[in-house]
This record gives C-alpha cells, structure tokens and sequence, in this order.
C-alpha cells in the first residue's frame, strides 16, 4: 500500500499498487473532473505527482508514496437544497406508536405477538410482523414495564422499544444521480428537514453517463463493482447528514429513492443491459420496495427503501418525483403544459386536460458541463451566470474572484449572451474580431481569439484562460436541438404549436440557477412569454421528500404511469427532420412581447 497525499486539499489516502491516481481520489472523497471513464480521452483529471509534469490521473498508476497536486477545478459540489416549496397534508408511512399492554395471565394467555397486534389493532394501525421485530418481543415483554413503543413502516412491524420513548422518527429522502447523489434527512412527525447534502456519485470513476455505467456493468463483476460503490457513497452521505443534524443512523426507519432508470438498476443490483439496446427495456418499472439493510444501507437494521415507478428506460423516477413535486398534474384545465428536465438525458413532459405524454431525448453531457473545453461541474470557481454589457461580467460559484471553468447555467447563459449582442449567428458561427468592431465594445470584441486553430471567445481574465470555443457552441446547439425536437414531437401529437404552451417548468441540472431568458434565447425554452417559464429547482430530491411525508402522495406517484404515455423518440419518423431544424439559434426576436402574466 502507498501513501497518497493530494494538495492543496490536504487529504490523504492509501492505495494499492498498481492503482490509478484517479481511483486514490475517489477514495479520499475528491472529485476529479472525468467524464470518459478513465480512458484518457476527455483530458480532464490533469494531475502533478511529486512537482514533476502534468499527467492525466485516471491513467497513471501509483508505485509509491506520493503527493499529488490537484488544479482548483476540482473543488467540492454546491450543496443541492431541500426544503419543501408546496404544501404537503403531514401523513407518513412510519409511525411510533406508544402501548400500555395488559399482563398475560391464566384467564389470558395470549401470545406475545397477538397481545401486541390486537393493541395495535385498537390503535388502528392492521399490520404484519417482521422477523427483527418478534425476536425483540419476549425480552420487552418480560422486562420491566408494559408500556412499550412500537414502530410501524406502513403495514409493518419493524422495531420495539421499551417504554415510552421520545426519540425522533425520521426518514431519507435520496435523489441519485448520475453525477451527484443528494440527500435529506426531514423529522417525520413535524415534517422538518433535519439536514441535507449533496456529494460526488462515486460511479463517475466508470464514466460520466449511464450509457458507461450500463457497458461496465456488462462487464465481470461490474454490476457488484457498480453497486458496492453507490452505497458507499449514500451511506458517506448518510454520515454526513447524521452529524450535521445530531442524530444517529438507527433513527432513520424510510428511505424514499428516486434516480433515473440506470441508477435505480444499479441501486438495486439489477442488471441494466436491456436499458442500453434497442428496443431498450428497463427490468422493472413499478414501485419496489427492500429492506435497506439488504443493500448494504447502514440506517435502522429493519428500515425500508421505497423507490417511485419507472416510466420508460430513460424516463425513470425522477422524472415521477418532479411531476410531484410541482403538482404537474393537478391542475383541472385544458391548458397545455410543459415539463423539461435538461440532462444527459432530456426528459420532456407535456400535458394538455386528461392527455400527458412523455419522452426522452438524447441530448448528452454539455448541459452538465461535460465535453466542454473548460467546462465543469457546478462546484467553487465555476461560471454560472455571464452578462455581456461593456465588458464580460461573471458569476462565480462559491464567490470565487476568479473562475476556474464554467458549468452548464453558465454555458446556456455564455451563449445567449453572445447570440443577444450578434457575435454569434443564427447557425452558431463566431463573428470574426473585425466583424464584431462597431457591434460590441472594443473590451467585448477584443475578447474573440484563437484557441489552438479554433475560434473562440475569451471570458476570463488572459492569465484564467477560461473560453468558450466553436466546438463548445456545437456541443450545446446538439443538445438543446434534442430536447426541441422531442417537444415538437410530442407537441404534434397535440396538433399544438409551441406558442400554444401556457407553462414551462425547466428542472434539471441547473437546479435553481438557470436563466430563464437565455433557455429561450438559445431554444431550449420555447418562444413564450418569459412570466410563463421557471425553474422548477431540485424538482427530483423535492418529489422524493414529498413521497417520504405522505402516503397519499407516493400512492399518487405510483398511479402515475396510469396517466403518462411513454413515446419512443426514436421510432418517429419526425424526430430527426425536427433535430435538425432546431440545431441552428432562433432568431433575435421572435415570439411574443415579454409578460410576467402568466
């Protein structure tokens, strides 16, 4: 075993011979940019061992002890919040409820369990027992009172206490991502969020889709590899959250856990290959519902994982936990509305009465800041707003005075920014330095450069060397075209037009940050009035925490797939005719006058 020092984070690991620097960060918890799944190709995970040259991490292998220094672009992930932001009728699906038990007799010998379920009976809770819970009973019962508290998961028995105890119930609300997994801890009784955090999808060693994720998976011993590390990573956020909130683990009875369909397969060790070949079949797609303790999930020892239903294979339970969330199906009108979730995948939503369709699009990682020249994730350093006024204006992440890349909010708001002002046309050409003088100031103008043969355009200070190349803008026009395009698909099958769409919510990576002028600038949005789109926020982590304090709202998130018709995108004649048509940007000013009416 080798030391391994990373700087200037100063953490320090130990890892066997042979294994990658990459991996070494991995297991120190530092999240290395890479997003090609350690084949050396993204050129992203630039490492320094021992002050000597830059060397790629996820290809070096470590031989000896070693400090490693680490650019600043790897900084820690922005906290994704939880909170509830709608109201939620209080009604859990665990309880504690508190017995007084009479004391068996000759006249009344019941058994332990029957004396105990007919109480519970009278309490109104009908319920099975469990294992866990029966061996617990005899040793209750014979001690020293006969007030005991009894903790009940839906119809379940899962845990005894002795006497009337007042510790806190609590449950988990997870949304596991492909990048990031993130969690809350909310108090089951008031319906309080205790704590949450966001950390690194320990899986991003495999890649930065589910695409890789599934290939490896395929791969001998891949699917335990695949499971083994998102459970150290949940319960590396469990600890954290658990601290913060001052609890411990065995308060936690419920886990509510909701990801995309790849991550809820490789959550549950199913295997995911039928996701990734045509004519892409996911293994399940109703709600399941396991002892966490049998994945490996350290909470109580007889907690319960409950998962939302799965709609297609790239239509999973995030996308169920945003609906609910957003109460997308509630309201009681003919309107037409749209639901967006720009990921890898683009998830889109649209529902017109008692219709609602579905799809996914393949828009890829530019959205996530993936396959872009200086992109990254949303962590401290990272550009995510831009503002082009007589010079460049950055927002920085974490209040950073210079950035050290730019993330997805700041690529969609980068290129609207420059599309606004003409350096950038309608097919998504840079405007050559002579062409831009006298459109721009000469700051703004100047900043349009050559970055090793390819046009761009400098955002940074020179010495930051942050820029947005031509090829960047592709990558984005490719994967905004996507999503526009399976809007029109689905918005044909409506005979509707996209200035009949009376809301727009955009969920997503961006969580709450996205601009919503520059989606419908760059086309991501459609052309309506900007009052009748917003961002949706963390809409999956919200729907997962809904779920994990009503009953009655999982049970409307699993009647869902009821009311949502999956379309295959894929299978549309249209579907790549709309694709192309949409990659270039819309015009400069297009569709109605702005309004904050919705």
């Amino acid at each position: 075993m080798h030391r391994v020092t990373f700087i200037p984070q100063g953490l320090t690991t130990r890892a066997p011979d042979g294994a990658t620097i990459f991996d070494a960060a991995n297991w120190a918890g530092l999240a290395l940019d890479g997003t090609c799944g350690g084949r050396g190709t993204c050129g992203k995970c630039r490492v320094r061992r021992n002050a000597g040259g830059w060397e790629l991490a996820c290809r070096t292998p470590i031989h000896e002890d070693c400090t490693v220094e680490v650019p600043a672009r790897a900084g820690r992930l922005r906290t994704i919040p939880f909170g509830l932001h709608r109201e939620v009728a209080l009604c859990p699906n665990v309880h504690r409820v508190v017995l007084s038990l009479t004391e068996p007799s000759l006249t009344d010998a019941r058994s332990d369990l029957l004396r105990l379920s007919d109480a519970l009976r009278e309490a109104g809770y009908g319920i099975r027992q469990t294992p866990g819970a029966m061996r617990q009973l005899p040793r209750l019962l014979r001690g020293s009172a006969s007030t005991v508290t009894a903790v009940v998961c839906g119809d379940e028995l899962i845990a005894m206490e002795a006497g009337n105890t007042e510790d806190p119930c609590l449950g988990l609300a997870l949304d596991v991502g492909t990048t990031t997994v993130a969690g809350a801890i909310a108090n089951l009784k008031t319906g309080a969020v205790e704590a949450s955090d966001s950390v690194l999808n320990g899986q991003a060693a495999y890649g930065a889709d589910v695409i890789a994720r599934i290939s490896h998976a395929a791969e001998p011993h891949g699917l335990a590899d695949l499971q083994a590390c998102l459970i150290e990573t949940i319960n590396a956020l469990v600890a954290k959250l658990v601290e913060r909130c001052g609890t411990t683990r065995e308060l936690i009875y419920e886990t509510v856990a909701v990801g995309n369909t790849t991550m809820l397969h490789l959550l549950l060790g199913i295997d995911p290959t039928g996701i990734g070949v045509s004519p892409f079949v996911p293994a399940f797609q109703d709600p399941v519902t396991v002892r966490a303790a049998d994945l490996g999930l350290r909470l109580h020892p007889e907690a319960r994982l409950n998962t939302l239903p799965i709609l297609g294979a790239y239509v999973g339970a995030d996308i169920v936990a945003g609906l609910l969330a957003t109460e997308f199906l509630r309201p009681q009108d003919d309107e037409l509305r749209l639901f967006i979730d720009a990921g890898t995948n683009g998830e889109i939503v649209l529902r017109r009465g008692d219709r609602c369709l579905c799809a996914a699009a393949p828009a890829g990682p530019a959205f996530e800041g993936a396959q872009i020249q200086c992109g990254m994730r949303a962590s401290a350093g990272a550009i995510e707003h831009v503002k082009i006024t007589d010079d460049v204006h950055l927002g920085m992440i974490g209040g950073n005075e210079r950035p050290v890349g730019i993330c997805g909010s700041g690529l969609i708001d980068a290129v609207a920014e420059l599309r606004r002002c003409g350096l950038i046309d309608q097919s998504g050409r840079f405007a050559r330095r002579e062409e831009a003088r006298g459109r721009v100031p000469d700051a703004v103008a100047d900043r349009l450069v050559d970055c090793h043969g390819c046009a761009a355009f400098l955002l940074s200070a020179p010495e930051d060397a942050v820029v947005l190349t031509q090829a960047d803008v592709r990558a984005l026009q490719y994967a905004k075209a996507a999503i526009a395009a399976g809007t029109g698909v689905l918005l044909s099958r409506f005979g509707a037009r996209c200035e009949d769409i009376h809301a727009v919510l955009l969920a997503g990576a961006f969580g709450s940050c996205l601009d919503t002028g520059s989606a419908r600038t760059i086309g991501l949005a459609p052309p309506v009035e900007l009052g009748r789109i917003r961002s949706a926020g963390n809409a999956a982590g919200e729907g997962a925490l809904v779920a994990l304090l009503s009953r009655g709202e999982w049970e409307a998130a699993r009647q869902m797939p009821l009311y949502l018709e999956y379309i295959e995108l894929a299978a549309d004649r249209g579907f790549h005719d709309r694709y192309a048509e949409a990659l270039g940007f819309p015009l400069a000013r297009q569709g109605p006058a702005d309004s904050q009416k919705a």
